[in-house]
């Protein structure tokens, strides 16, 4: 059974304006009864959701963790420019010594961890 997505066809976007990805997890978001009327006024707002048990997630999430600890935590911003500024020189300074993250999970374990999950949330709907 494929993840519940939220789903909405819509004729035409705005070509004047970029795009918006949003990423989101897969938890109760698109079940929320204002999400699809909300998308329906915002046509150029689309939600992804990730797979349960989804391990690149960890990733970002480790990234932004470091972001809070490092240059967030103890800081303090007096505008929300300032916030703004610290989190540029943040991600300057990241990219300046990028490190590739690396991937140790097997496939076949994350494929397994998909279907077990989608097993569940079907025991649940």
């Amino acid at each position: 059974m494929p993840p519940t997505t939220l789903s909405i066809t819509v004729a035409r976007r705005p070509a004047s304006e970029e795009w918006v990805h949003v990423i989101l997890d897969n938890y109760a978001t698109h079940q929320q009864p204002k999400a699809a009327p909300w998308l329906e006024r915002h046509l150029r707002w689309t939600f992804h959701f990730v797979p349960t048990s989804c391990s690149w997630l960890n990733a970002v999430g480790r990234f932004f963790a470091t972001l809070t600890r490092r240059r967030l935590e103890h800081g303090a911003f007096h505008s929300v420019v300032d916030l703004q500024a610290a989190i540029k020189r943040f991600i300057k300074e990241h990219n300046a010594e990028p490190k590739p993250f690396i991937w140790k999970a097997d496939p076949d374990e994350i494929i397994a961890a998909v279907n077990r999950g989608h097993q569940t949330l079907a025991s649940i709907h």
